[in-house]
């Protein structure tokens, strides 16, 4: 997947159309190969998590061609990301204590020479283990990893080459386009054995030769004995947010993020008088984020401006300062502002500055997406018994159309 993808909605939709026909028994046989040029996958992660297509578009354009059992594995895919948004909204500490344990990693790198050349090695992808080496340079040249590929770094990172999980993690935020808080800190967590107590992934020289067809070569050294890492329980689990109620004769103006640039589901219920794009890409890390990172997620809100025009009123940004957005508001003498709802991450981190700055003077509505508001609160254990309950999601997806 090149840089240059643009990011947009009309590629997100010719994507999809270009994959559809392999959504089926293609996907199922082909997903966990990690071939040049990706053919066995859709490639559409950049355009899901910064909505330029919803879930439920895919979903429904999948199921207009395919029976659910017909394309289960693809629709699984879909649901894991919702699935790790909803667990981590009704456990956000998670992610605060992920963002400490990067923030006393770099300290470390900063003082320890050893673990500083070891690190800057496994990023620059010099670490003389092929596959890996690969993968790091991949990804930071075209922002994208496959998905078993991602597996495979991870467990080579954290088992092999005994790094911080939490650095891994955020060099995995740092350039992927589709970098996600949810989908890429619980991932790490799971492939660590922190997320689902004692079960752990471990890479083999074996299963990278079998699903990358013998690439690289049979002589890599990996460490295959290695135990799962230690670490606390999971925190209480929170109720699932159900959003803010709207005040629909106020004066209003509109906020979009970057995790939601399709706000047409807002839009039906509200005429902002504004609208400011608050941008948090920058966000996602403490160290700089990959300049096609931040190329993308800009082009993606230009696009959503664009797209819905005049329904949005005079448009400010994008915006990465939480004053400036504040500043924003009290100048337009607004009431209320209304955001579609920013799950746990930068994003969510930036309007909640927002809302601190306004005090009591603006109100900030979140409004949850009915498909979040859906599939969230299932997201209470572990993925296979939230996948169960996939076909009562699949049931209700015609209602959440215009979702």
């Amino acid at each position: 997947m090149p840089v240059s993808l643009p990011p947009t909605r009309t590629a997100a939709l010719e994507r999809l159309s270009a994959f559809i026909p392999k959504a089926g028994r293609d996907y199922t046989s082909g997903r966990n190969y990690d071939l040049p040029g990706h053919p066995h996958v859709s490639g559409l992660s950049p355009f899901i998590r910064h909505r330029l297509v919803t879930e439920t578009e895919v979903l429904e354009a999948v199921l207009g061609r395919y029976s659910l059992s017909s394309a289960e594995k693809f629709i699984q895919e879909v649901f894991w990301r919702t699935y790790w948004k909803g667990w981590l909204e009704m456990r956000p500490s998670v992610w605060r204590d992920y963002q400490r344990g990067v923030t006393g990693a770099l300290n470390r790198v900063q003082t320890e020479s050893g673990l500083r050349k070891e690190w800057e090695a496994a990023c620059s992808g010099q670490t003389g283990i092929a596959a890996f080496d690969h993968w790091a340079q991949e990804l930071v040249g075209t922002g994208y990893m496959h998905n078993h590929a991602r597996m495979w770094f991870a467990s080579i990172w954290i088992f092999t080459l005994r790094l911080p999980w939490e650095l891994g993690a955020d060099f995995f935020l740092r350039h992927l386009l589709d970098g996600d808080p949810a989908s890429n800190t619980l991932g790490w967590r799971w492939v660590a054995g922190l997320q689902t107590r004692g079960k752990h992934y471990v890479a083999r020289v074996s299963n990278i030769s079998k699903y990358t067809e013998g690439r690289f070569g049979e002589g890599m050294h990996l460490n295959t004995q290695a135990q799962p890492l230690d670490g606390p329980p999971h925190p209480p689990r929170m109720d699932a947010p159900m959003g803010d109620r709207l005040v629909s004769d106020l004066r209003t103006g509109l906020v979009i993020t970057e995790d939601d640039l399709s706000p047409g589901f807002v839009l039906d219920r509200v005429t902002p008088v504004a609208t400011c794009f608050l941008s948090a890409a920058d966000g996602r890390s403490p160290l700089a984020v990959a300049q096609s990172v931040q190329e993308f997620t800009d082009g993606a809100m230009t696009d959503c401006a664009a797209r819905f025009g005049a329904r949005l009123g005079p448009v400010t940004g994008p915006v990465g300062d939480p004053q400036a957005v504040a500043r924003w508001a009290r100048d337009l003498g607004l009431q209320q502002i209304v955001v579609p709802y920013p799950p746990v991450g930068p994003a969510a981190e930036r309007l909640d500055a927002v809302a601190s700055a306004l005090k009591s003077d603006v109100s900030v509505v979140r409004m949850l997406r009915p498909y979040d508001a859906l599939c969230w609160p299932a997201a209470t254990a572990g993925f296979f018994k939230f996948k169960e309950k996939i076909p009562r999601f699949i049931g209700e997806i015609k209602g959440l159309r215009a979702a």
